[in-house]
C-alpha cells in the first residue's frame, strides 16, 4: 500500500470515527434528558403524592459519568477541549504545530493510563460481583462498564487523530496537523457561532 492510499485510509477511519463519536453525544444526551426526566417526576411525586420513585439520584449520576465518558472523543474531535493558549498564538506555525502534536501525544498517554486503571476498577466490580449500596443495589460493573467503553473510543478516537497528525507533520502539511490537534482560532469560533445563529433563524422562519 503506497503512503497516499495509507492517508486516505486514516483519513477515511477519521471520518467514520467523528460519525460514530456524534452518534455516541446524541446517546449520551437522550440519557442526560432522561435523568432530568426522571428526577423531575422524582420531585413532583414527592411534593404533590407524597412519595417518591427511589433512585433517581443513583441513576442521574450514572447517566451523567456515561453521558460525560461518551462525549469526549466527539469533542476532541471537534477541538473542543480546553487549552491555554496565551503564548501559543505568537509562536511560529512549525512551533506551534509541533506542540499541537505534542499535546496530542500527551492526551494519548493519559486516556491510556485512565482507561487502564478504569478497566482495573470493572474487572473487580465484576470478579466480588459488587453492588451499590442503594435500595436498587445495581451492579456496579454494568454503570462502570458503560463509562469505561466510552473511555475506550476515547483511545481509539485519539490514536487516530495521532496517526493522522503524525503523517501530516511528517509530510509538512503543517495546515492539517493544526486543523486535527491545533487550537481553534477566534476566527473559527466565530464562523461557527455565526453559522448556528443562521440555522437558529432559518429554523424559526420555517
Amino acid at each position: 500500500m503506497t503512503r497516499s492510499e495509507h492517508l486516505r485510509l486514516l483519513g477515511g477511519l477519521l471520518r467514520r470515527a467523528e460519525t460514530f463519536s456524534r452518534a455516541a453525544v446524541w446517546a449520551g444526551g437522550a440519557l442526560t434528558i432522561a435523568s432530568v426526566l426522571l428526577i423531575s417526576f422524582d420531585v413532583l411525586t414527592r411534593k404533590f403524592l407524597g412519595f417518591n420513585t427511589g433512585g433517581a439520584d443513583e441513576l442521574s449520576s450514572y447517566a451523567f459519568a456515561i453521558s460525560t465518558s461518551w462525549a469526549l472523543a466527539f469533542a476532541t474531535l471537534q477541538r473542543a477541549n480546553v487549552r491555554v493558549d496565551v503564548l501559543y498564538q505568537f509562536l511560529p506555525v512549525r512551533v506551534s504545530a509541533l506542540l499541537d502534536w505534542l499535546s496530542m501525544v500527551a492526551l494519548a498517554v493519559f486516556m491510556v493510563f485512565l482507561t487502564y486503571y478504569a478497566y482495573e476498577v470493572v474487572q473487580t466490580s465484576w470478579a466480588q460481583k459488587s453492588a451499590a449500596n442503594t435500595p436498587l443495589a445495581t451492579p456496579l460493573w454494568i454503570p462502570q462498564g458503560l463509562w469505561v467503553l466510552g473511555l475506550a473510543w476515547m483511545c481509539v478516537t485519539v490514536a487516530l487523530m495521532l496517526a493522522r497528525a503524525s503523517a501530516a507533520l511528517v509530510t509538512g502539511d503543517l495546515a492539517l496537523v493544526k486543523e486535527i490537534c491545533g487550537v481553534r482560532s477566534a476566527q473559527e469560533e466565530a464562523d461557527e457561532e455565526a453559522a448556528a445563529g443562521e440555522r437558529m433563524v432559518k429554523g424559526a422562519s420555517a
